[in-house]
């Protein structure tokens, strides 16, 4: 059992200037996607497990070295994200089910050498839907520098019986960014800087 991929799509965005005036790094955001048949479309299934394990590790896989490819080197990912969009004849919990599992994200946390989660959006759309991928730091889920979300679509997916698969990276920031980051706000609260969580 494998995935049938219709096509891969890559994206990238390089923002030269942002606020009138010149970033002094040109910010980079791009995303590899995959357009997959839907297995589970038209019907319900309780158990996606099987679908889940076998597709996985091979998206993960082939989305992950795109990413490299485009940052330069999978070491230079600063920043990353995930994202699904189902097509009309599929459940929020099919995209769900094929980027929130170990088996597809690992494969990308590991190469980027992350500690952070990936951020991620699931959503249901038709073809040219909105795909929203959100990022964050890959080692620091405080650092306000790195939220981003970078938009693009894809004109003829996904299909009724498709699920966008998406990664998504950054090799910088955003240009200017002057918000400072959780941590700052936490002390001038008051609170536990070295337990965030707890607030």
């Amino acid at each position: 059992m494998k995935p049938e991929i219709r096509k891969i799509v890559c994206f990238e965005e390089e923002t030269l200037i942002e606020g009138f005036k010149e970033a002094e790094t040109p910010a980079r955001m791009f995303a590899a996607a995959a357009i997959v048949k839907n297995p589970w479309a038209g019907r319900f299934v309780e158990d996606l497990k099987p679908e889940v394990k076998a597709y996985g590790p091979v998206l993960g896989q082939i989305l992950t070295d795109k990413i490299a490819a485009m940052a330069g080197g999978a070491e230079k990912v600063e920043a990353f994200g995930k994202a699904a969009v189902v097509g009309m004849n599929g459940e929020i919990e099919h995209a769900s089910a094929l980027i929130h599992t170990l088996h597809f994200g690992n494969i990308f946390r590991e190469a980027v050498g992350a500690k952070s989660f990936l951020s991620f959006t699931n959503t249901r759309g038709p073809a040219n839907a909105p795909i929203m991928v959100p990022m964050m730091d890959k080692n620091d889920g405080g650092k306000r520098s790195h939220y981003l979300t970078l938009q693009f679509n894809i004109n003829d997916a996904p299909g009724p019986d498709e699920v966008v698969v998406v990664l998504g990276g950054a090799t910088t920031g955003r240009p200017h960014h002057r918000i400072g980051d959780r941590y700052q706000e936490l002390q001038e609260l008051g609170h536990d800087v070295d337990n965030p969580a707890a607030v």
